[in-house]
């Protein structure tokens, strides 16, 4: 019998938990040494989804910095948004749907694992209807002091079992896998 497909949070955050500037900004993300290595990384973990499901400030952010060059078009696509444009481009549907339903029928077809690649919002509201079944957080050494926090304030107290550590140049990638109940 195949494995289910999991949802795996795959997100890179500064030393004191913040995701992006307040103004979104992931300059001091790219200053860290192990470029190279880390985008070889992300290269490694795209060959393990099918799927991505991203926020609607998160997909705006991708398509800013790469000038309208979405790079998961051969993946399948979710961009969660309050409002939902009638146009969507190929492999990407834009959603208001309940998570909770989409992870269900996701899951139900096979397939890979599914990347759950942010924003801050969203992330709170997988974890509040705990749908997150595996988080690699790869920490940068930098503070940034504030900014946009990798876990919002929530309803979601929960365990996890830490899987794997390992060193990428200056960052610390961690593995979490959720804990059974």
């Amino acid at each position: 019998m195949d494995q289910q497909r999991k949802v795996v949070l795959f997100i890179a955050c500064s030393l004191d938990g913040y995701i992006a500037t307040k103004q979104d900004g992931l300059e001091w993300l790219f200053s860290v040494d192990g470029q190279e290595e880390s985008t070889t990384i992300v290269e490694e973990f795209e060959q393990t989804i099918d799927t991505l499901i991203m926020g609607r400030k998160t997909y705006d952010w991708v398509m800013n910095e790469l000038d309208g060059e979405y790079p998961y078009e051969d993946k399948e696509n979710y961009i969660f948004s309050r409002t939902v444009p009638q146009v969507s481009s190929k492999g990407i549907t834009f959603t208001a749907i309940d998570p909770t339903e989409l992870i269900q029928g996701l899951k139900n077809q096979a397939g890979k694992n599914i990347w759950l690649m942010g924003g801050g919002e969203l992330i709170a509201d997988f974890l509040e209807a705990d749908l997150i079944d595996k988080m690699i957080i790869t920490i940068a050494p930098i503070l940034l002091g504030k900014g946009i926090p990798l876990f919002k304030e929530g309803n979601y107290e929960m365990e996890w079992e830490l899987t794997n550590v390992r060193q990428i140049v200056q960052f610390a990638e961690l593995t979490f896998e959720r804990k059974s109940l």
